[in-house]
């Protein structure tokens, strides 16, 4: 089994991120729960969303609390919550940031960090506005290619099939992410990784 968790702030869409993986996994025949927990729901509050997938039935009916990975789509997270609480030891983590993943040395002293500037890629293609840009679908593109724990296609698929509107620029920006991102073992490279397709 492995189990995700999502760190972002009420807006950014990281419980329709969730779903959408959670479909996206689906489709290639995987398991897979995904629910949210919210504290103070109002926008630019905290939320948190879980994603556990396996080849097997589900069993477990409580939230994560020892994931594999996270995906953190506000960087601002990383100083103002424990975000890597429970995370496994060399467990990966993705951050919508525009700085490189050296710019946690906390982070990368015990974890494989990577980021994206998903944040970017969301105003490029339209997706929210300036201010607020809705970052779900590029980083779950960019997760996508860092991870290789689903495949782009399916990405775009789920996209296709749980995301209301824009789904041309959403999967756009699902591409584009997987392009940009950046782990810390390609840093020194100057490099983005390949898409990964499962």
């Amino acid at each position: 089994m492995r189990e995700l968790r999502i760190h972002g702030r009420g807006g950014q869409g990281a419980v329709i991120a969730s779903k959408v993986l959670a479909v996206a996994l689906f489709q290639e025949g995987r398991w897979v729960q995904s629910f949210p927990a919210f504290g103070v729901e109002r926008r630019g509050a905290p939320v948190t969303a879980f994603l556990r997938t396996d080849d097997e039935p589900i069993r477990l009916r409580c939230e994560i609390t020892a994931p594999d990975d996270l995906i953190i789509l506000d960087p601002t997270l990383v100083e103002a919550v424990d975000v890597t609480a429970g995370l496994k030891e060399g467990g990966g983590i993705l951050i919508n940031s525009d700085r490189p993943p050296s710019s946690y040395p906390d982070l990368i002293a015990r974890f494989r960090v990577a980021t994206v500037d998903a944040g970017a890629v969301a105003t490029a293609h339209g997706i929210g506005s300036r201010s607020q840009p809705i970052v779900n679908t590029a980083i779950l593109g960019a997760f996508a290619a860092w991870s290789g724990m689903v495949s782009l296609d399916a990405v775009c698929s789920a996209i296709d099939e749980e995301v209301p509107v824009r789904k041309e620029d959403n999967k756009a920006a699902a591409r584009a992410a997987a392009e940009a991102v950046v782990g810390a073992e390609d840093e020194g490279a100057g490099e983005s990784l390949e898409v990964a397709h499962v």
